[in-house]
């Protein structure tokens, strides 16, 4: 395939009006259970239902949510409404090689029961890989028709401008929540420039902007929060009297937070989907709500300068989770 033959990146959108239904997606993290302290399949199972029945169809996993657990169980649940969900995963490159990604998207899609994804990323950038092999054969499957439309989780400017020789990107995956502002910098301007959708995970701060946090939070064994830098002791003091301030914004707008959370990062010119992970039937219908009664602008304005002050305190450490494939 040459890149003349590619269709300009201005002409993508990410998800297709037609099948997806607003702004928020169900991330589907959490139940593969490792990494987030584990989880019950049938909790799974209910928060998927809860979901869709709010009206929440595009949901989003990986093969390494528990190893392709957290797709089987969402193949399972969608396999008699494949037609009406947007389905997004994310592929395993450890070598950065071609083979890599045809073994992980061909699993991917017997995990699913499907065969075609709407959108497909590489989870992580490799270090010192030229990932340039992965997306050509991403290009590939796009034409054989498995790969709808491709995108990136977790890369730089650098790293998707290293890529677009080879691939016509369509999305970028990062972290972006009101106290994780880095993106503003480089990589949501380029995004905007280039057409690419922008789709945000960790969208209320791996549950931080829930304001349910305790001065002194504490995570189970193996749960990827205990990481998380937000959290460290240098940081979360300074960070837990912020998200107190911002209760008093909510309560002021008589609303919860994190609907005024996840309202702010859907209102930042340029994003797409706001990715929102639940463990239950509960917290999924909490954020598919989280749309339904727009705040004031000017609650936003006073989040925004909240963001500001929070920005000052947590440091650029590249990712939140201080994870470096």
């Amino acid at each position: 395939m040459t890149q003349e033959a590619v269709n300009p990146i201005p002409q993508v959108t990410i998800p297709p009006v037609e099948k997806s239904h607003g702004v928020l997606a169900l991330g589907c993290w959490a139940f593969g259970g490792g990494g987030w302290g584990g989880q019950d399949d049938d909790l799974s199972r209910q928060a998927m239902q809860a979901a869709y029945g709010s009206g929440m169809n595009h949901f989003d996993t990986a093969m390494a949510y528990g190893g392709g657990r957290s797709e089987r169980l969402v193949g399972a649940f969608i396999a008699d409404k494949r037609d009406q969900v947007y389905l997004a995963t994310k592929g395993n490159t450890p070598k950065a090689t071609a083979q890599d990604i045809r073994d992980s998207l061909e699993e991917s899609l017997e995990n699913l029961q499907t065969d075609h994804v709407d959108l497909y990323y590489i989870h992580w950038p490799r270090a010192g890989k030229d990932m340039k092999p992965v997306l050509a054969e991403m290009e590939k499957a796009r034409d054989e028709g498995k790969i709808r439309s491709i995108g990136v989780s977790n890369f730089s400017v650098e790293q998707m401008e290293d890529v677009s020789s080879v691939c016509r990107i369509d999305a970028n995956q990062f972290c972006y929540n009101l106290y994780w502002r880095y993106p503003e910098d480089e990589l949501m301007p380029y995004c905007r420039e280039k057409g690419v959708a922008m789709v945000t995970y960790s969208s209320i701060a791996q549950g931080i902007l829930t304001g349910k946090f305790g001065p002194n939070p504490t995570f189970p064994e193996g749960d990827g929060r205990r990481k998380m830098i937000m959290l460290q002791d240098n940081v979360w003091p300074k960070l837990y009297e912020l998200t107190e301030q911002a209760k008093g914004i909510a309560d002021e707008a008589n609303q919860p937070l994190t609907h005024l959370a996840i309202q702010w990062v859907a209102a930042q010119p340029g994003v797409t989907s706001v990715l929102l992970g639940a463990r239950n039937a509960d917290q999924a219908r909490e954020n598919a709500a989280a749309m339904a009664e727009p705040a004031a602008p000017e609650a936003l304005d006073r989040l925004t300068a909240i963001g500001d002050e929070a920005r000052r305190l947590v440091p650029d450490v590249g990712n939140i989770f201080q994870y470096y494939p």
